[in-house]
C-alpha cells in the first residue's frame, strides 16, 4: 500500500517545508484541498509543492465540478504537470466547502460525469463539447489520472466506470471498505472495464499522540466535517447504526460550512461531542490515537484492499503528524 497526505495550505512556506518532509519520509503522494474561502489558493499551492519535491505525487485533494470551468481547470492541471516532471493527478469531488461558501449546490452525477469526460479529453489534445460549445486545451496532450471522490453507491459505481482511481470517504472499518469497494467494482463491470482498473484509495483524519484522547481531542472539528460530508445527501447503504441516525442527520443542521476543518475552539469543534457521536466519526472515519493504534488501523485498511491511504494532517502541528506516521508507521508496514 502506498501512502499520501493532503497538507492545507495555511502558509505557503511552511507547505513547502510539510510537502519534503513528507517526501523524505517515504509519502508518496502530496495533495491540497480546494477552498477559496478558507485556505491559499489551490494551483499557487500546488506550485510551491512541486517546486519543494522531486518525486511525490501531487494534485488536487480534492477540487470540485463547479468553481473552476474544465477548460481552466485542464490548463491549471497541464502546466502543473509539466513544471514537475509528469507527477501530477487531478482529484475531484462533488463540492463541499468551496462551493457551500459559495452558496451553490453539489455537483449531481450527470454533472460530475460530463466534466471528467470533459478533462479526460481536453487533456489528451482533443476537443469536447461542454454545455453546448466546443472546448479545448490546444498544447496538453498528456493525459494526468483522474481521481474521483465518491461516497454514495452511486457515485462509487460511477467512479468505478470512468475514474483512474477513487478517493473513498465512506468510512474505514473492514466491513465498509470491502462493500464500498464492491461498490466500484460494479462501476467498472458496467462499464466494461477490467477488475481493479480504479484504484481505492482511503481517505483519513489523522492525529498521533501518546494518549488517544488527546489525538481525538484535536480533531473533533475534523471528523465532524466527515460526517457533514459523508452523510449529507442520504444514509441509504452507508451502515450507520439505527440509534445514531437522528445525531447523524441533526449534525447536517449544525455544520458551520465557513469554519470547516478550522483549528480551535469553533463551533464545529463542539458539535460531536454535544450529539454523542465523537468515537463513531473517530472509528469510521479516522486514523487516530497512539502509534500502535495507527498502525493496527491501517493493516486494517490494507487488508480491506485498499491501494492507497491519504491522510489528512490537520493540527497546531501538522509536520509533527507527518514525521510520526512516517517514522512509527509506514517504516513498519
Amino acid at each position: 500500500m502506498k501512502f499520501g497526505v493532503s497538507l492545507v495550505p495555511h502558509d505557503l512556506k511552511e507547505t513547502a517545508a510539510s510537502a519534503r518532509l513528507a517526501e523524505d519520509l517515504g509519502f508518496d503522494y502530496i495533495g491540497i484541498p480546494d477552498s477559496q474561502s478558507l485556505w491559499r489558493e489551490l494551483y499557487l499551492s500546488l506550485s510551491v509543492v512541486a517546486g519543494a519535491t522531486s518525486k511525490v505525487g501531487i494534485g488536487p485533494t480534492v477540487t470540485n465540478a463547479l468553481t473552476r470551468h474544465p477548460a481552466v481547470a485542464a490548463s491549471a492541471i497541464a502546466t502543473l504537470n509539466e513544471m514537475s516532471g509528469g507527477r501530477a493527478y487531478f482529484g475531484i469531488g462533488s463540492g463541499d466547502s468551496a462551493i457551500l461558501n459559495l452558496g451553490l449546490r453539489p455537483a449531481r452525477l450527470k454533472e460530475m460525469q460530463e466534466y471528467i469526460e470533459a478533462m479526460q479529453a481536453i487533456l489528451s489534445g482533443q476537443s469536447y463539447e461542454y454545455k453546448g460549445r466546443e472546448i479545448h486545451v490546444k498544447w496538453s496532450e498528456n493525459p494526468v489520472p483522474i481521481i474521483m471522490s465518491a461516497e454514495g453507491p452511486k457515485t462509487l459505481g460511477l467512479a468505478g466506470g470512468i475514474a483512474d482511481a477513487v478517493i473513498v470517504h465512506s468510512g474505514l472499518s473492514k466491513e465498509v471498505l470491502v462493500e464500498t469497494i464492491a461498490k466500484i467494482r460494479e462501476g467498472e463491470r458496467a462499464a466494461g472495464r477490467l477488475e481493479g482498473s480504479a484504484k481505492v484509495w482511503a481517505f483519513a483524519k489523522c492525529n498521533i499522540a501518546d494518549r488517544r484522547e488527546d489525538a481525538v481531542d484535536e480533531i473533533k472539528m475534523a471528523l465532524a466535517a466527515s460526517g457533514h460530508h459523508a452523510f449529507r445527501f442520504t444514509l441509504e447503504g452507508k451502515n450507520v447504526p439505527e440509534h445514531l441516525q437522528e445525531a447523524i442527520m441533526a449534525l447536517q443542521g449544525e455544520y458551520v460550512p465557513s469554519e470547516h476543518e478550522q483549528l480551535g475552539d469553533t463551533r464545529n469543534a463542539a458539535i460531536s461531542d454535544e450529539l454523542g457521536l465523537t468515537e463513531f466519526l473517530a472509528d469510521r472515519f479516522a486514523v487516530v490515537g497512539t502509534p500502535e493504534d495507527c498502525l493496527a488501523k491501517v493493516r486494517t485498511i490494507e487488508e480491506a484492499g485498499v491501494d492507497n491511504l491519504l491522510i489528512l494532517a490537520i493540527s497546531s502541528d501538522s509536520d509533527n503528524i507527518i514525521r510520526r506516521f512516517g517514522e512509527e508507521v509506514i517504516a513498519r508496514i
